[in-house]
């Protein structure tokens, strides 16, 4: 495995398009480990209306910028006390939502740290009840990456305040709140340590040596360039990171074990005349697909359980089971 110095930067969309480019871009004869800190900013999910997900007055005034991520999950808040982690590797078939896999040396770490942390329900990093982590995949012709957030000494109040989350998120747990679930890893740690510190005893414990040590994949010129195009043509652009909702009279929302589903349809003269597809799931292939497959069909139960026989939906969404999905765009409330 060799590591990617980002050099210290903290803009998002530059962080990201590294990210990318590595995944796209670099052998794969190798695996690859990046580390990134940004300024504060919101990145949101793959699948998620970044509309719905911010408070955008909180976000403008308070000048956070807004990018959103290839991996599907939920929005996060990240500031200069967030250390985030991506490795990118060979998809084998095997390790896409083997979230385990991914976070394990950072366990591993964080326990040797006195912090004990483990592995919660689909893909957090919790110490008891409360989260220090979430986790997100993006998979994409044999590559993947899993990458994270440390939650070390996080503004808290930013997190709780630019952010709009589902109530349904909170329906099987016994908090109520985004400030109250989460925790930063410097308040659990039994003596004083700065972001910097935490970065490098993280590296050292991955890679097993000093960080002066490790082996790197030095990005070049030309590296740059193409890093810098992906930034300005995907994660600078306001169609990617916001984009347009189209018109919808039917909205159906339900968590299942995959995440939140989150469905808008506009009905007219009972065809589906147009549907989006929204939420914090983690799948392979692109939704587009199934709302294509929906898109100017029947509102009838036969017709679209026809149009849908032709897709493994798991491939989209995870666990969800057509019937629950069926069921979901028929929702009565």
């Amino acid at each position: 495995m060799l590591f990617i110095d980002n050099t210290g930067i903290t803009d998002a969309s530059i962080n990201l398009a590294i990210e990318e480019f590595a995944l796209k871009n670099l052998p794969m004869d190798d695996s690859y480990l990046l580390f990134y800190i940004n300024s504060p900013s919101i990145i949101i999910g793959k699948h998620q209306n970044t509309i719905e997900e911010i408070n955008q007055e909180y976000v403008k005034d308070h000048n956070i910028q807004v990018v959103r991520r290839l991996s599907g999950g939920g929005a996060v808040y990240h500031d200069l006390g967030n250390l985030n982690f991506s490795f990118i590797t060979k998809d084998d078939g095997q390790s896409f939502h083997n979230f385990l896999k991914f976070t394990q040396p950072v366990i591993d770490y964080l326990q040797s740290m006195g912090v004990n942390a483990e592995l919660s329900g689909r893909n957090d990093l919790q110490v008891g009840e409360q989260k220090i982590s979430g986790n997100a995949q993006f998979s994409t012709r044999g590559r993947m990456f899993s990458h994270g957030t440390l939650m070390f000494d996080l503004n808290l109040d930013d997190v709780q305040a630019s952010l709009n989350v589902n109530p349904e998120k909170f329906k099987s747990k016994s908090t109520k709140s985004v400030r109250s679930r989460v925790a930063n890893i410097k308040d659990l740690l039994g003596k004083e340590m700065t972001i910097e510190e935490f970065r490098a005893g993280l590296l050292r414990s991955i890679f097993g040596m000093e960080p002066s040590e490790v082996p790197q994949y030095k990005l070049t010129m030309d590296d740059w360039v193409r890093i810098n195009e992906i930034s300005r043509e995907h994660y600078q652009n306001w169609d990617w990171n916001y984009g347009l909702s189209p018109k919808s009279n039917v909205k159906h929302t339900r968590k299942f074990p995959a995440g939140l589903v989150d469905i808008r349809m506009d009905i007219e003269d009972s065809y589906i005349r147009d549907i989006k597809i929204y939420g914090d799931f983690f799948g392979v292939g692109d939704v587009a697909d199934v709302e294509n497959a929906l898109r100017g069909k029947r509102y009838e139960e036969a017709e679209v359980r026809e149009a849908l026989a032709r897709l493994d939906l798991k491939h989209y969404f995870g666990r969800i089971e057509p019937e629950d999905f069926i069921g979901l765009i028929f929702l009565e409330e």
